[in-house]
């Protein structure tokens, strides 16, 4: 059984180029051997993560994460029995937010910025797809 499931947390230490640079390749070394895709949005300290896979996987992933001392504040935002991927061809996909236009932040929260916190499980799902369709996010390679 597939399912998704969308978090978000912030960062307990000020993030880095080193820290992301790890938290991704740990994602791109562990994901595939696991049957999970997904993606990963971070800005400022705030992390959003969707990970895709069978339902053992993925939360067991997920209590890693809940447990990682680089994380704080995690919540979950959406689980749910999937049919099928959205990230499939996703190892784990990284959000460019330079190239993210501030309209299209608007569109699902009160100020242009990257808040998982503040609005719904749906309206960041939505964001990210739309980041998706805009070509804002890198590492698509397996």
């Amino acid at each position: 059984m597939l399912v998704r499931l969308l978090y978000a947390s912030r960062a307990a230490q000020p993030l880095t180029g080193d820290i992301i640079d790890s938290i991704l390749a740990q994602s791109r070394a562990h994901n595939p051997a696991h049957g999970v895709t997904g993606i990963l949005c971070y800005s400022g300290d705030v992390f959003m993560q969707v990970l895709e896979g069978g339902r053992d996987a993925v939360c067991e992933l997920y209590n890693t994460i809940v447990r990682d001392p680089r994380h704080q504040q995690v919540r979950l935002l959406a689980y749910e029995e999937i049919s099928e991927r959205r990230f499939a061809s996703w190892t784990m996909g990284q959000v460019n937010l330079a190239r993210v236009n501030a309209s299209l932040l608007l569109k699902y929260a009160e100020k242009p910025v990257i808040d998982p916190f503040s609005c719904s499980g749906a309206a960041s799902m939505a964001l990210l797809d739309e980041l998706i369709a805009t070509a804002s996010v890198l590492g698509k390679a397996q």
